[in-house]
């Protein structure tokens, strides 16, 4: 074969490999940038997420309240069921004394049908979450947000959800590790720090929870970071110690940023109204600014959410339902309450 022949069919080889690389990369680029990649969420998005995502993740709380609402007018006889139902919020843990004023609210409009008892019970229930700051409030130089709870209610993951979300949004930010009080305290946070690409200050088991929170602030400080979000010792309420060690870190933490954000308080969902006296005594220590609702996803007991604003006032300004790094959403009551008893 001719060398000039031979030496042509190769360019020619070598062109058309070139060319299909070159339209893979547009492929890939067109994809990426028409969405098919879906963004992680950011938590400073106003934007409340959608009843439809919504629904699925409290079908174990709203399966009870549905039911009781289905079978209110199966024997024509609509007051067969006040009590069904009633029975059916005590259930869902909104808890007896705002389960049986609900129920007496929803009985003053006389529903006569069905659909006009759901529609009631939505408006009772929605009525019943007060016009709040739902906001996450990250003003400062840095800001602080430092966020309590007990052992076990998913206070690191939820820390580690917040961070992951201002980081989508574009806003820098330093974890504190001031859990000192347990063997190892630090190590969960750590690993979450390092998959989502944030920095961890920490100190030694036994050492001030202070010290670490005043560390982690000045870091923040030093390396220009927009928010500093402080995790403490998961202590149980009743525990006069360190509900005193917890009161010292937000006023370590007050003299040396300047001001505190926020003091979230992580509930778990599954606790129900155990809850509500865990959301009492932090504020009483500490001035709970807010709080976090997590793992409304494995419960029969999302009805907590309405005894939490009902019976202590605090806003919710986020609830987990899912083990996703984006399953952390902002609150929104009309979504919540639509997905809590729509069929």
């Amino acid at each position: 074969m001719n060398t000039g022949i031979t030496t042509g069919i190769i360019v020619a080889i070598i062109l058309v490999g070139l060319l299909i690389g070159l339209v893979v990369v547009l492929v890939r680029r067109s994809r990426s940038t028409t969405g098919t990649s879906a963004p992680g969420t950011s938590l400073l998005d106003t934007a409340p997420p959608e009843t439809g995502l919504l629904r699925p993740r409290l079908a174990r709380t709203r399966s009870a309240i549905s039911g009781a609402l289905g079978s209110m007018f199966g024997s024509g006889a609509p007051n067969d069921g006040w009590e069904a139902l009633e029975d059916a919020l005590i259930l869902a843990d909104v808890g007896p004394t705002a389960s049986s004023e609900i129920i007496a609210a929803v009985r003053e409009r006389s529903p006569q049908t069905g659909a006009e008892v759901s529609a009631a019970l939505r408006d009772v229930l929605l009525a019943g979450f007060l016009s709040q700051d739902r906001m996450l409030h990250v003003e400062g130089n840095p800001a602080v947000v430092i966020v309590a709870g007990v052992n076990g209610a998913g206070k690191t993951t939820t820390i580690a959800k917040l961070a992951h979300g201002l980081t989508v949004d574009g806003t820098s930010v330093v974890l504190g590790a001031a859990d000192t009080f347990r063997a190892a305290g630090d190590t969960q946070l750590v690993a979450w720090g390092k998959r989502i690409g944030v920095e961890v200050v920490s100190g030694d088991q036994g050492a001030d929870p202070a010290s670490v929170a005043f560390g982690a602030v000045d870091q923040a400080k030093a390396v220009g970071a927009d928010v500093v979000i402080i995790d403490t010792a998961g202590r149980l309420h009743a525990h006069t110690n360190l509900m005193d060690e917890l009161a010292k870190v937000v006023r370590v933490v007050e003299r040396e940023a300047g001001s505190v954000g926020e003091i979230l308080l992580v509930l778990d969902g599954s606790t129900g109204q155990n809850g509500i006296a865990q959301a009492r005594a932090f504020t009483e220590a500490v001035g709970v600014t807010g709080v976090v609702i997590t793992k409304l996803d494995g419960t029969a007991k999302g009805g907590v959410a309405v005894a939490v604003e009902k019976e202590l006032g605090l806003p919710i300004k986020y609830i987990g339902v899912g083990e996703g790094m984006d399953d952390l959403i902002p609150f929104e009551p009309s979504d919540f309450v639509e997905a809590l008893i729509s069929p």
